[in-house]
């Protein structure tokens, strides 16, 4: 099966609905037999992703840069840790380890962690499915904005394309599986 990288926050966030779909992704991901690739923390959506995924037998890898390890965010349940010098080794080893990536509701960090993947796919050094899990709409704004890019010529559309989105965990892993 697949390792499917999770860019995801490392604050809970507002709504239980936020909590509940990474549940049943990390669940999901762990029945499908996909191994979980992640930032490695314990605290928030991040550590509901992995004990979810462990839980249900699933494997999971984190990357975590030193800094963050030493400021006691690290998972140390999780089937592998992977440690690292900093943000940027942090990201190239997610996408190395990955098949796919999947972005769930978070902050500042998932926001540049799913740009960046997405434009080395839109520069060709890779071929990997990338999607948004939708939650509640916490990315329609994201996403209007997204296409509001193509309808005034700064995004083509087929980049646009290469980043699927759906509401639940079970459809967007379908088409991130399709892609595979």
């Amino acid at each position: 099966m697949a390792r499917i990288c999770v860019y995801l926050g490392s604050r809970e966030g507002n709504s239980p609905a936020f909590r509940q779909a990474t549940n049943q992704l990390g669940r999901t991901l762990a029945e499908r037999g996909h191994t979980l690739v992640y930032g490695g923390a314990r605290v928030g959506l991040m550590g509901e992703l992995a004990n979810a995924a462990l839980e249900a037998g699933g494997e999971v890898i984190g990357v975590m840069p030193d800094h963050l390890v030493e400021r006691e965010q690290a998972h140390f349940g999780l089937s592998e840790l992977i440690r690292v010098r900093n943000m940027h080794e942090r990201k190239a080893t997610m996408a190395a380890n990955a098949d796919a990536f999947i972005a769930l509701p978070g902050g500042i960090g998932t926001l540049e962690e799913l740009f960046e993947i997405w434009t080395w796919g839109y520069l060709g050094l890779h071929e990997k499915p990338m999607g948004l899990l939708n939650i509640d709409e916490f990315y329609s704004p994201l996403l209007n904005f997204l296409d509001s890019t193509v309808n005034h010529g700064f995004l083509a559309s087929p980049t646009r394309e290469m980043l699927l989105d759906a509401p639940s965990p079970h459809d967007l892993l379908e088409a991130l599986e399709a892609k595979l």
